[in-house]
C-alpha cells in the first residue's frame, strides 16, 4: 500500500456513510460543471458499454451482492430511477425512428406493469388516468409543434 492509500484510508475510514455521500456529490458537481452537454454525452457512450459489459459478465447474484455491499438494499433502484430517465433523454434521440418506436413501446409496457403492482383498483384506477392526461397532454404538444 503506498503512501497516498495510507492516507485515503485513514481519511475516509474517519467519515460517517453520510459524509462519504455528501462529498462524493460534490465531487461529481465540480467534476461535472466544467464539462458542457456534448462532453457528458460523449463519456456516457464511452463508458455504458464497459459498464454493461461488466454488468453482463457479472452473475446475478454476485451483481446484486455488490450492489447491496456498496449503495445498501435499495441504492441500487433508487440510482436507477434517477439515473435512467437522464440515460433516455441522451439515447433516445440516437435511435432510429423503428427503434426508438419498438424500445419505447416495450419500456412502456414494463414500466406500466410494475408501476401498477400492488396497487388497489383505486390506486390503479388514479394511476392509469394521471397516466392517459400525460399522454394526451404529449399528444397535444406534438400537434401544437408541427
Amino acid at each position: 500500500m503506498n503512501i497516498m492509500d495510507k492516507m485515503m484510508q485513514g481519511m475516509m475510514g474517519k467519515m460517517s456513510k453520510e459524509e462519504k455521500k455528501e462529498m462524493m456529490g460534490s465531487m461529481m458537481d465540480r467534476f461535472f460543471a466544467e464539462m458542457t452537454p456534448d462532453d457528458k454525452q460523449k463519456m456516457m457512450s464511452e463508458m455504458m458499454p464497459k459498464m454493461m459489459m461488466n454488468t453482463m459478465g457479472e452473475s446475478k447474484g454476485d451483481m446484486m451482492q455488490m450492489c447491496r455491499s456498496k449503495m445498501g438494499e435499495s441504492g441500487m433502484p433508487e440510482m436507477m430511477s434517477e439515473m435512467m430517465p437522464k440515460c433516455l433523454n441522451m439515447m433516445l434521440p440516437k435511435l432510429s425512428k423503428e427503434r426508438r418506436r419498438d424500445f419505447v413501446l416495450k419500456v412502456t409496457s414494463i414500466l406500466l406493469q410494475q408501476g401498477c403492482k400492488d396497487l388497489s383498483e383505486n390506486e390503479k384506477a388514479d394511476f392509469m388516468k394521471k397516466i392517459d392526461e400525460l399522454v394526451k397532454s404529449i399528444g397535444e404538444k406534438e400537434f401544437e409543434e408541427s
